[in-house]
């Protein structure tokens, strides 16, 4: 399998995350990769951005490959990524770095640093009684308590700035960084209309928020935010309400974006495991990975990044690797 350099095709039946509108505000430098197999016919296409940091360029996928017409097998896939890498050399670039959470891919090209991650997906094909159904018995129990403590769900981008303070605060309790509110204003207006904004309001007290972008193919819960102590159920009924939201719109896939595996027993990963899990989606396991392409220049970055952040998540979950 050969990748190759293609044009950007978009359309709504494919990630939002392939867009060429929004892969052009999160990349200095952006495309599509196709993987051409021996008889010329495209089989698979690799959305990619280019981020330049000092003397660094580095490549960040921001959705895993997509198959065109029909399945790769995983040989065909590790095939594709390993041109792929060979494509990025010739291109100049440095390293590649993790993809976002949202990019499980199947498997790795060889030579990769790696690590197991996985994230829950619900099939929105399915009945509303189904999916009501699949929800386990707690998070019907809070769902019910939050509706009839008078819980309201809205939706709308102009509770972006409200959005942007919940996610930021909630972040900033968990000791992470978030980006600024122009930074988020930009990634927002990236999406091109593709982007829900919910929020829970109880009382006139917003608790949560979930920050969903979306196109035929899948919506993505990639924020979500809440008040130190938001009303019990609130954000449960958030979820349900979003999940009914793009149901009814005929959207494939509501993922809830990443998922640790086999996370520490008590930890908040594990937490954060068991509350999207118990939504009733499948997990769908893969791989997370990175890849030096000018060693010295992956030594330098890797180490800064474990100084400044403790590493990254290839870093934390490498040790649970298991070859595919």
């Amino acid at each position: 399998m050969k990748a190759k350099e293609i044009e950007i095709d978009w359309t709504p039946d494919l990630s939002i995350y392939a867009s060429e509108s929004f892969l052009k505000a999160v990349g200095d430098e952006y495309g599509w990769i196709g993987g051409i197999d021996d008889s010329g016919k495209l089989r698979c296409i690799l959305p990619y951005t280019v981020i330049k940091k000092a003397i660094f360029r580095m490549v960040r996928f921001r959705v895993e490959t997509i198959p065109v017409e029909g399945e790769l097998d995983i040989h065909e896939e590790k095939s594709f990524l390993n041109s792929a890498v060979q494509l990025f050399r010739s291109k100049g670039v440095d390293m590649i770095i993790p993809a976002t959470t949202n990019t499980i891919f199947r498997t790795y090209p060889d030579g990769a640093d790696a690590a197991p991650y996985g994230s829950h997906i619900i099939d929105l094909s399915q009945t509303k009684e189904t999916l009501w159904s699949n929800l386990s018995s707690s998070h019907r129990r809070k769902v019910r308590l939050a509706t009839k403590a008078g819980v309201q769900i809205k939706n709308g981008l102009e509770y972006m700035t409200t959005a942007y303070e919940l996610v930021r605060d909630t972040f900033k309790r968990s000791k992470m960084g978030f980006m600024g509110q122009k930074a988020f204003a930009r990634y927002i207006r990236s999406l091109d209309g593709n982007v829900k904004i919910f929020i829970a309001d109880w009382e006139g007290v917003v608790q949560g928020c979930l920050v969903i972008p979306f196109s035929k193919h899948c919506a993505y819960y990639v924020y979500g935010g809440s008040i130190p102590q938001p009303k019990s159920g609130a954000m449960n009924l958030l979820h349900w309400e979003a999940i009914q939201h793009f149901r009814e719109r005929e959207v494939k896939r509501y993922d809830f974006v990443g998922v640790r595996i086999n996370p520490e027993k008590g930890s908040k990963q594990e937490g954060l495991l068991m509350f999207k899990e118990r939504f009733g989606g499948d997990l769908n396991q893969g791989y997370m990975w990175k890849f030096s392409i000018h060693q010295r220049k992956y030594t330098f970055y890797s180490r800064a990044v474990r100084f400044l952040r403790g590493g990254d998540i290839v870093d934390h979950e490498h040790h649970k690797l298991n070859n595919p």
